[in-house]
């Protein structure tokens, strides 16, 4: 069978040409493994099963990866066109178990496996075209086209290895073994597990922008910490060593959980890791697309919270603190065993990056210094929630591959598995999961009576997230008028008492007017592009709370805290649904309102008329729309010949208002005269940019 190993590029060093040309062979190598992942399911109607409740159905992974591509080169302006627009939005938002997440199917109409395949090859044809002309010059950067095509690259490789995850969670008779490589076949008496001393030190983290392998967002940065000594297991624990813990009673004793991971336990009935079987008084192994009898001397597969309370009878037992380490511990103990990074590799040295096998191996098959498995064979979990590192920003293309990740309930996993590829393989790679979630991982445990160091910024600091946060509710702190106020007062005037209309705000932010709604309606469907922005509004939704960081002075902030309670929100908070969508393809399920409300958003539109014209046909007779903008286009947004106003025709002037008018006329009919409405839009918290925002209000005819 071909290799299916191939190492992330350098993308600083090189011609242009032969870089062009590296970026193409990668491209398609990427994209055979991910066509030949899915050879492993039975029959296309398995397309349309679940492997874990909590995600799409098969088919979704199938398109999300062509998807994304045409979705990033859309806004990057890298394509015009785009090649299928329904598919595109059905496949587009929906990985992660996040609030925002739609996993009902009855809200898709699902297309045919046929149909999807065919989507991903005209997104295929577009890709290459776009290698072959973008311009190139070296070296790529954030700034570069072809950082974009890497993004989609790097992209589909993580959803190789999650699809994986789900397929082996496919019921047995759907699936068939032997088709996407060879599996690791010794199995044997597992080792004795032994503890390694590691001398601390201060740890340094992060990427620098300068680093020759694409990275995501969340691995640059930089973050110090004084590591102190410990000692950490030689080997990741096998199942065999954990057998001990389920025949100790583990999964039924309550004091070795943490209460979230008790109420997980209590909740699925677990008695054993998800990819246990037992058959009498034997065990066996689900692989991804095969059973076998248990190898246990390979590393146990299980969530993070099963890992912590296995540490927790490991310290019951022995009176000695165990616990999974942290990053930067984990950074220590890569340091101590010798490893470099995927660049200086000759061979392969682990069972990482598809090099060796299509399943896991024994736990003392690859040594690494006094370690074995710091990198591959299966991830490890860590005690660490995943955040940014100091000078973290988020790259435009993609905004919410890391920010809904930091909210305390996703761990990092480190040192890759057998199917991490490319990025996933590399020394920098930061991916983190839902404590209760699944992945090819297990873990290596540490033993050390140091506090346990865990970096937080309980504060947002994202710039642009923060003055989001300020211009929404910053009259808490003296930034007034406030907007989202006096536009939630006018939408209660016009709709009246009327407490089961269904009301769409199409540009949310982090939902002021939507909890100012809430009051009084019961059915809000609040959208937003921005997941980070969205992050802090579902924040404020189950907590109650949130906090951000604002500039004063120069290098002076101001730590701001946001209660609902105290703006007199927070009734009816559950009666809002926060959705990721993108203004310019909005899902179909979408639909059914009797109040559409476009706060500030109808100059990110590509095509106004165009989508004035459709947006009565997600409305009830007799509902109402009411707009609020300034008529201030970009052409970076909305091309210059789609603009409504804002234009000399004939020699005449055009004003927004007249060409808006001219459009809406054709649905709807004027119910007031225009009101105009003050925004005030935060840079500091001593300056701030005033802007007349004009309100029109229509009913539909």
């Amino acid at each position: 069978m071909q290799t299916m190993e191939a190492k992330t590029i350098d993308l600083r060093s090189g011609s242009p040409e032969d870089k062009r040309r590296e970026i193409r062979d990668y491209f398609l190598m990427t994209w055979e493994i991910d066509d030949r992942l899915y050879t492993q399911l039975k029959s296309d109607e398995i397309f349309y099963h679940r492997g874990d409740p909590l995600r799409h159905i098969i088919l979704f992974y199938l398109g999300h990866t062509a998807a994304f591509y045409i979705n990033k080169l859309v806004l990057t302006k890298l394509v015009a066109q785009r090649v299928n627009p329904a598919l595109e939005s059905i496949f587009a938002i929906g990985v992660d178990e996040m609030s925002w997440d739609d996993l009902n199917n009855n809200h898709y109409d699902w297309p045919t496996v046929a149909e999807t395949r065919h989507f991903r090859k005209e997104v295929k044809r577009v890709v290459l075209n776009v290698i072959d002309a973008a311009p190139l010059e070296m070296p790529i950067t954030w700034e570069s086209p072809l950082w974009i095509i890497m993004m989609g690259i790097e992209h589909q490789r993580i959803h190789i290895e999650t699809s994986s995850v789900l397929i082996r969670q496919l019921p047995l008779d759907e699936v068939v073994a032997g088709r996407f490589g060879e599996r690791c076949t010794e199995t044997g008496l597992a080792p004795q597990n032994e503890l390694v001393e590691v001398e601390g030190k201060t740890m340094v983290l992060g990427k620098p922008m300068d680093h020759p392998y694409y990275g995501w967002d969340n691995e640059y940065g930089s973050y110090s910490e004084e590591v102190g000594d410990f000692k950490a297991a030689k080997y990741l624990t096998s199942n065999r060593e954990f057998l001990d813990f389920i025949e100790d009673k583990g999964y039924v004793t309550e004091s070795y959980w943490t209460a979230e991971g008790w109420n997980w336990r209590c909740f699925k009935q677990a008695e054993m890791p998800l990819f246990w079987r037992k058959v009498g008084d034997t065990y066996r192994l689900r692989l991804v697309a095969e059973e076998i009898d248990m190898p246990w001397n390979w590393p146990v597969e299980v969530n993070d919270l099963e890992a912590k309370a296995f540490c927790n009878w490991k310290t019951k037992k022995s009176g000695k603190a165990y616990r999974l380490p942290t990053e930067a511990e984990w950074y220590l103990i890569h340091e101590a065993s010798g490893l470099r990074d995927m660049m200086d590799w000759n061979e392969t040295p682990a069972n990482i990056n598809l090099a060796h096998y299509t399943s896991p191996t024994p736990v003392d098959k690859y040594q690494h210094g006094p370690f074995f498995d710091v990198i591959g064979n299966v991830w490890q979990w860590t005690e660490t929630p995943i955040t940014g590192f100091n000078g973290f920003r988020v790259h435009p293309a993609y905004d919410d591959f890391s920010t809904p990740t930091f909210d305390g309930k996703h761990n990092l996993i480190k040192g890759g598995s057998w199917i991490s590829t490319g990025n996933e393989a590399t020394l920098h790679a930061r991916y983190a999961f839902r404590r209760h979630f699944y992945q090819h991982a297990g873990f290596r445990y540490v033993q050390s009576d140091q506090p346990l160091v865990i970096q937080r910024n309980d504060y947002e600091t994202d710039v642009e997230v923060a003055l989001a946060c300020e211009k929404d509710w910053g009259d808490a702190f003296g930034v007034t008028p406030n907007f989202a106020k006096d536009l939630g007062a006018l939408v209660k005037e016009l709709v009246g008492n009327k407490p089961d209309a269904k009301i769409l705000d199409l540009n949310t932010d982090t939902g002021r007017l939507a909890f100012e709604l809430a009051t009084d309606y019961n059915h809000i469907t609040a959208l937003d592009f921005t997941a980070r922005m969205l992050r802090m509004a579902i924040q404020l939704q189950d907590q109650g709370g949130m906090r951000y960081v604002m500039e004063d002075e120069n290098d002076l902030v101001h730590y701001r805290e946001v209660v609902l309670k105290d703006f007199g929100l927070g009734k009816g908070a559950k009666n809002i649904t926060f959705m990721q969508a993108d203004i310019n393809n909005i899902k179909p399920i979408f639909t059914g309102y009797d109040v559409v409300i476009m706060p500030d958003i109808l100059n990110k539109v590509v095509h106004p008329r165009a989508f004035l014209r459709s947006i009565a046909d997600r409305m009830n007779p007799n509902a109402i729309l009411i707009m609020a903008t300034d008529y201030k286009w970009d052409v970076r947004e909305t091309p210059h010949k789609y603009w409504l106003g804002g234009y000399k025709k004939d020699g005449e002037p055009v004003t927004g208002l007249d060409a808006l008018t001219r459009v809406l006329l054709e649905n709807f009919e004027s119910l007031r005269d225009p009101q105009d409405l003050t925004l005030v839009q935060p840079k500091t918290s001593r300056i701030k940019e005033l802007r007349r925002l004009e309100v029109t209000m229509w009913r539909k005819r």
